[in-house]
């Protein structure tokens, strides 16, 4: 069965509209929901922070009332979380929940933390999930241009009878009425998005490109023409087939392209590579990644601070930034 998929139309945008919304966090997301809800006509808005949060002065900035997550909760009738996956935990355990009354809305961008148990909200509550898919700025972009994302959208827990309507409503807000809001479930969104993160956007990408790109440089050719070759025209062509599909980007392709990735495409990603992904979903679904994750975090992040740190030091970022005029780094021979 496809998904309901909802539109302007649909929604009660009036709902929203006269509720008081905290908006806890203020990055990438936070500032896009806060603006977006506010340009819809959401009048009420308080945005929560730790008090030497760097936000504070672009929030002030923007307009918005800054409060603490304790004081904004036990204001508010919609509480958005927008927040680092990580910190939903101790966030939920000292400040939200303790401040939190029934009949109030839990609205979260992503399911991790509820369908993992990092939280357990009480049982008078709304939990909703409303997450736009795309990046907070380019969200924010799309909205101004006049146009929306695609939202996923689902009910967790609907204490008040009024969930539904209150989701669709601040999904609305943000723009994703104009695109189209889908209903699923916090598992089915959480589950496939860390899948895909891993497999395909994130995690696979890079290797991918990154090993194709060094395949080819340890071969003798130039760093510079790797570059354009495994990384520069990825872009066009996932822009291709984002535009037009599979088979209608293809259409666009020259034949020997065409004809190399049939043949070449199962050699690459074959029985060993669908076996690891088996793997990678195994291991979210069992919830074994986030454990891994917080782990980590409760450490102090010192298995992701070093990777991170061990990503700048690659040949690739080399020849880019010295293709773009930013450096002149020694490339590789």
């Amino acid at each position: 069965m496809p998904l309901p998929v909802y539109h302007d139309r649909d929604c009660d945008l009036s709902l929203i509209q006269n509720k008081r919304v905290l908006i806890i966090g203020y990055g990438s997301q936070g500032r896009t929901h806060a603006l977006n809800a506010r340009d819809s006509g959401v009048t009420d808005i308080r945005v929560a922070l730790k008090p030497d949060s760097a936000t504070r002065a672009k929030a002030a900035a923007d307009g918005f009332e800054v409060v603490t997550v304790a004081d904004g909760v036990a204001w508010a009738e919609v509480i958005v979380v927008l927040t680092s996956d990580e910190a939903h935990q101790s966030l939920f355990r000292d400040e939200i929940a303790p401040n939190l009354s029934a009949g109030q809305a839990l609205i979260f961008a992503h399911g991790l933390s509820v369908n993992f148990g990092l939280v357990t909200p009480p049982a008078d509550v709304d939990v909703i999930l409303v997450s736009p898919k795309g990046i907070g700025p380019r969200i924010r972009d799309i909205y101004v241009e006049g146009q929306g994302v695609f939202c996923l959208f689902g009910v967790h827990q609907d204490a008040s009878g009024s969930a539904k309507t209150i989701g669709l409503s601040y999904a609305a807000a943000l723009g994703c009425g104009r695109k189209g809001i889908l209903e699923t479930t916090f598992k089915d969104e959480c589950e496939s998005d860390l899948f895909g993160e891993q497999v395909v956007l994130c995690g696979g990408t890079r290797e991918l490109v990154q090993a194709a790109f060094q395949t080819l440089v340890d071969a003798g050719y130039p760093a510079e023409v790797a570059w354009f070759e495994t990384c520069y025209e990825l872009k066009l062509v996932v822009d291709l087939l984002f535009e037009r599909g599979m088979s209608g980007g293809f259409e666009k392709i020259s034949n020997t392209a065409e004809y190399g990735a049939y043949l070449t495409g199962p050699r690459v990603i074959g029985d060993a590579s669908k076996a690891a992904m088996q793997g990678v979903l195994k291991d979210v679904q069992s919830g074994d990644f986030v454990r891994t994750l917080m782990a980590d975090y409760n450490a102090g992040s010192p298995d992701l601070l070093a990777r991170r740190a061990a990503l700048t030091d690659n040949g690739l970022d080399q020849t880019k930034g010295y293709l773009d005029g930013v450096a002149k780094p020694h490339l590789p021979a």
